[in-house]
C-alpha cells in the first residue's frame, strides 16, 4: 500500500513536472526566461503554489529546468529527423531546412527558443548562462562536426574552413528568424534557405 502512495505521487509530481515546462518554454520563448515565476505557473495551469515549488525548488532550477527541456524539444524536432540522411553535406542541408521549418511552425511562439532568451544572459554569469552557452557550442559544434565529414568525403573546396562556414550558416538562419519575428515578414525564411544554398554551393566541389 505504501508503494502504491509513494507510486502515485511520483507519478502526480512528474505530471505536474512535465505541465509546468510545457507552459514555461512558450513563455520564456516570448517573454524571456526571467519572465517566469512559480506563482504565476501555479496560477496558469490552475495547480498549487506549493506543488509547483515541490517539483523545482527554486526560480533558477525551474530556469534551467525549462532550458533542458527546450533542448530535448530542439532536439526532437530539428536534429532527430535528418538522421537518416547521409553524414556530410546531404545531412547538413536537411539540418538547415529542419532548423528553418522549426522557427517558422510554431514549435515555441516567440520562434527559436535559444535566441530568444540568450540575450537575457549573455553578460550574466551563472549557471543559466553556462546551460545556454553549452546549447549554443553543441549546436555549432554539431554543423561544424557534418562539415568537416563532408570535407573528409571530399564533398568541400579544398581548404574549406568548417568554422567559417557554421558561423555563416547559423548567421544566416538567427537573422531569418529575428527579421521575421520584428518585421512580421516570413519571406526571410526564404531568403535564408537561398543564402544558405549559395553558401554552401559556394563551397562544394
Amino acid at each position: 500500500m505504501a508503494a502504491a502512495v509513494t507510486d502515485g505521487r511520483v507519478q502526480r509530481g512528474n505530471e505536474t513536472r512535465r505541465a509546468v515546462l510545457g507552459r514555461a518554454v512558450a513563455i520564456a520563448s516570448v517573454e524571456g526566461l526571467g519572465s517566469l515565476s512559480i506563482g504565476r505557473l501555479a496560477t496558469d495551469l490552475g495547480l498549487s503554489k506549493s506543488g509547483v515549488f515541490a517539483a523545482f525548488g527554486s526560480k533558477e532550477e525551474l530556469q534551467l529546468a525549462t532550458v533542458r527541456a527546450a533542448r530535448r524539444i530542439f532536439y526532437d524536432t530539428v536534429i532527430v529527423p535528418v538522421e537518416h540522411a547521409a553524414p556530410g553535406l546531404p545531412r547538413l542541408r536537411l539540418l538547415c531546412a529542419s532548423w528553418l521549418a522549426y522557427t517558422q511552425s510554431g514549435t515555441f511562439p516567440g520562434g527559436c527558443f535559444f535566441q530568444s532568451v540568450s540575450a537575457e544572459f549573455n553578460t550574466r554569469p551563472g549557471p543559466i548562462r553556462d546551460a545556454l552557452a553549452i546549447a549554443a557550442q553543441d549546436w555549432e559544434g554539431l554543423l561544424v562536426d557534418l562539415l568537416r565529414t563532408a570535407g573528409a568525403n571530399g564533398e568541400l573546396v579544398p581548404d574549406t574552413d568548417p568554422e567559417q562556414v557554421a558561423f555563416v550558416l547559423i548567421g544566416l538562419m538567427e537573422t531569418a528568424n529575428a527579421h521575421a519575428l520584428l518585421l512580421g515578414d516570413p519571406t526571410r525564411f526564404t531568403r535564408a534557405a537561398t543564402a544558405i544554398d549559395r553558401t554552401l554551393a559556394a563551397v562544394t566541389v
